[in-house]
């Protein structure tokens, strides 16, 4: 076989073109000493950025900062914008006051998840839709008909995820004035070198913390006005191992990690509708038409769902991360999407996808398949698994209004 001259160039173009660069990267590279770096969305962004044990510990034992920028961000504006996010996601937006954030999904018209993410209410008419995957062409064909505009505000509006026990008196030391009222899900806009830093109390960690958004021209100088103040509390720059770590603690599922998406599954007994992978509670019945509303409650009505998603605690201390979850040791009943030995609840947990009824009707004797690597040679070992609620760990600073100082 021959391969076109000008083609092998291309290849070789694309394989040596960079990644994209967040505007908090040249921070996160003066930073890094592992150089663990993988593509999020496009962008360059670090798995661990010094060390994944103590970078962890920063989210548990002091504050961590963590770029977020490579997240979808969607602006969703105009005297329809209520009524049009009313009808493409699952929860009642009506019920989002401005000022506040709250937690959703949206569905195809089969009600199979699409994606998972978090609406900010920024005014009346005015909104941002944050989520895993690129929605633009979906939103702006269920548009049609909307009074409302819709732009895509990744690259221009730069994030970042403050988490951690002393999260807030880095903000506060920061001159972030008036933070303390900020409640969970709630937002307000702060001044920075002449624009805008809007602040969340929202977070993937289950702990207490903060997101920022800003536009991107003052990305490095919020940066440096956190990392300034947070030297004294004990701030560190961290990756995604440690907030990985951090969100299965928290019981939080990941978009194409924990489920696949209605867009990226390739065979259709791996889409999932909210009931199967624990979203039921955000459905909304009871207001007007959504996207999916008759196949759900079809499906419920029918007790038609196939699967289900679980807390699993394991025995022992090797984590179970993918490892086949068996009734009897015999009967496969599904996978475990995400396990770590959690150093916070001091137990072996993870989060299961199962087919029902196993993790319904049937919940005992289940077992999970785990290979573990000794003396280079995988050993195969059957762990006894039970089904625990979500989340592993519930911490009272994540609540606390004002959070506590240090």
């Amino acid at each position: 076989m021959t391969i076109d001259p000008a083609l092998r160039r291309a290849g070789q173009a694309h394989i040596a073109t960079p990644r994209l660069e967040t505007p908090f990267h040249s921070r996160l590279q003066a930073l890094s000493t592992t150089h663990d770096w993988y593509s999020w969305a496009g962008y360059q962004a670090p798995h661990s950025v010094f060390d994944d044990e103590l970078e962890y510990f920063a989210i548990r034992s002091t504050a961590a900062l963590f770029d977020i920028s490579p997240m979808v961000k969607y602006r969703i504006r105009g005297v329809d914008a209520e009524r049009f996010l009313n009808r493409v996601t699952l929860r009642d937006v009506r019920k989002l006051r401005p000022g506040r954030v709250h937690y959703t999904a949206w569905c195809d018209d089969h009600g199979h998840v699409l994606d998972d993410g978090t609406l900010f209410r920024l005014a009346d008419t005015d909104f941002r839709l944050c989520c895993q995957e690129r929605h633009l062409p979906w939103l702006a064909d269920s548009a049609e008909g909307f009074t409302v505009t819709i732009e895509e505000e990744t690259e221009a509006l730069a994030a970042l995820a403050l988490q951690g026990p002393t999260s807030f008196s880095v903000l506060d030391a920061a001159g972030f004035s008036g933070v303390e009222t900020l409640k969970p899900f709630q937002l307000a806009a702060f001044d920075h070198e002449g624009g805008e830093v809007v602040i969340s109390r929202t977070g993937f960690t289950g702990d207490l913390g903060y997101e920022l958004f800003a536009p991107a021209a003052i990305a490095l100088s919020l940066w440096d006005r956190l990392w300034q103040a947070g030297q004294i509390f004990g701030l560190k720059a961290i990756g995604y191992n440690a907030l990985n770590r951090a969100r299965i603690e928290a019981g939080f599922i990941v978009a194409n990690g924990d489920f696949t998406t209605a867009e990226a599954a390739l065979r259709p007994d791996r889409e999932r509708m909210p009931d199967e992978i624990g979203l039921d509670w955000l459905v909304d019945p009871e207001k007007p038409f959504f996207n999916g509303r008759d196949a759900i409650l079809k499906a419920r009505q029918t007790k038609s769902l196939r699967h289900i998603l679980v807390g699993l605690e394991i025995d022992g201390n090797i984590a179970a991360e993918h490892a086949l979850v068996y009734h009897r040791k015999s009967r496969e009943a599904g996978i475990v999407t995400a396990g770590i030995w959690s150093p916070l609840a001091k137990r072996n947990i993870a989060i299961a996808t199962l087919t029902r009824p196993f993790g319904e009707r049937i919940t005992d004797d289940l077992w999970v398949e785990i290979y573990a690597l000794r003396e280079l040679q995988y050993q195969k070992m059957m762990k006894r698994a039970k089904i625990v609620p979500r989340p592993f760990i519930k911490l009272e600073r994540r609540t606390v209004t004002p959070p506590g100082r240090f």
